[in-house]
């Protein structure tokens, strides 16, 4: 499981060319197909990207990290900007809820019509048994009918990060390296990143210093098919499967995977 710890400090910042966008697109033109939900769960939501702009459209969400520092961040971002900003059509029914809890046993009190686990933090759990356990608390935290919407890293994806690295990044503010050692066997890496970042002055002469940390994530990814076989073995119906945002089918170059599923009514 990842554990964000100081890299939530500066998350934001090293994601803004994330496609946030095309996930929500992603999800609307899913709900559009197949029922419009009116609750929905971020579940790995990190700092809100995706669940805010849900929210300030007049969802209701629950918001769901194990990280304790993104969540924070989190919360932060929609005291300060996410609630003032909300359509005034929007602002009876948009709320979220930020919630601590595990993807492998999360809990509401009533179930809801949607969940979204984007970002491929299912890659992030690295034992067959814990993904089979997030998707049976998936099934089991929907309505009849529900739908669950995730993408996850192609293995080939994986590959192609070991091939390529190292990554660097060297900006005024901010600088990081990062590594990546990759098993086959297991379809697993392991990301080695250490962040260089420049210090806001404090009034005694640390202006132009940079802090370091170190932090290390460990992702895996599974075969597709394996994927679909442990959503029918949790209960769902496998709607669809698709990549890098379309509507096309996988194939060999498909980085991210995106698959459909619904509880059964």
């Amino acid at each position: 499981m990842r554990s964000y710890r100081q890299f939530a400090s500066v998350y934001d910042r090293l994601m803004e060319e994330m496609p946030y966008a095309e996930w929500l697109r992603f999800a609307r033109r899913c709900w559009d197909r197949y029922g419009m939900p009116a609750s929905v769960v971020d579940l790995g939501c990190g700092t809100g990207n995706i669940a805010i702009p849900l929210a300030k459209s007049g969802f209701s969400v629950f918001g769901i990290d194990l990280s304790a520092d993104m969540l924070a961040v989190a919360r932060s971002k929609w005291e300060a900007g996410g609630r003032s900003a909300r359509s005034s059509e929007a602002a009876e029914a948009g709320s979220i809820r930020w919630l601590q809890q595990d993807m492998r046993d999360w809990e509401l009190p009533v179930p809801v019509d949607s969940v979204v686990c984007f970002c491929d933090c299912l890659n992030y759990l690295t034992e067959k048994e814990d993904v089979e356990a997030a998707l049976r608390r998936t099934f089991d935290g929907l309505v009849p009918g529900g739908l669950f919407l995730f993408d996850v890293h192609a293995p080939g994806q994986l590959e192609r990060y070991a091939k390529e690295q190292p990554f660097v990044l060297d900006e005024k503010d901010i600088a990081y390296l990062w590594t990546c050692e990759y098993d086959p066997s297991r379809m697993e890496i392991e990301h080695d990143l250490t962040f260089f970042v420049r210090e806001e002055s404090d009034g005694a002469g640390s202006a132009g210093l940079y802090r370091r940390f170190e932090e290390s994530h460990i992702q895996r990814a599974y075969d597709p098919q394996w994927l679909a076989d442990r959503l029918r073995a949790a209960g769902f119906e496998l709607l669809h499967r698709c990549a890098d945002f379309s509507w096309a089918e996988p194939d060999d170059e498909s980085e991210r995977l995106f698959f459909v599923a619904r509880k059964p009514k």
